[in-house]
């Protein structure tokens, strides 16, 4: 059976659209998890994903952030990338939502990086900051929690393909 497919629609404070080809795992109400194989090798801080590593999203309608998991051929955790944001949709075909600009990198070792902090606008609305800053937060303050919640439901998601 040909897995199904799903657009994840990135939009950047800017303005600016970004697309993804994915492989639908789940969909349920409000929430999706997808799946994308690396094309290549990609390289972020002093992390690299290797080319046919795999990324499983993880997008909720109703969370201030999405996730992916990265995880090598063996399904051993690379690192857990959340993406601040907002106004995520999230329908059979499509997952829409706004990038807020802020990052944050947890590595295996508990390492809990933020990125990007520098590139959001000087004109951002304050009430906007203010809930990236909260979001920031309370991702970093969970960081050994969260990694052990989303590798525990990627092996099972895996498990299930």
């Amino acid at each position: 059976m040909t897995p199904a497919r799903i657009t994840e629609v990135k939009t950047t404070l800017a303005g600016e659209r970004k697309l993804f080809d994915c492989e639908l795992l789940t969909l349920t109400k409000g929430e999706a998890v997808v799946i994308y194989r690396m094309p290549r090798d990609i390289r972020l801080e002093d992390l690299l994903l290797p080319r046919g590593g795999l990324s499983l999203g993880y997008f909720w309608e109703e969370r201030a952030y999405n996730v992916y998991h990265w995880v090598d051929d063996n399904l051993q955790t690379l690192a857990l990338y959340f993406n601040i944001c907002d106004n995520t949709r999230i329908s059979p075909t499509r997952i829409a939502w706004r990038d807020l600009t802020v990052d944050i990198l947890i590595t295996p070792d508990l390492r809990c990086r933020v990125l990007d902090e520098d590139e959001l606008p000087d004109d951002i609305d304050s009430e906007l900051l203010s809930r990236i800053n909260a979001t920031r937060d309370v991702l970093c303050a969970d960081s050994a929690r969260l990694l052990l919640e989303f590798e525990t439901r990627s092996r099972a998601l895996l498990a299930e393909d």
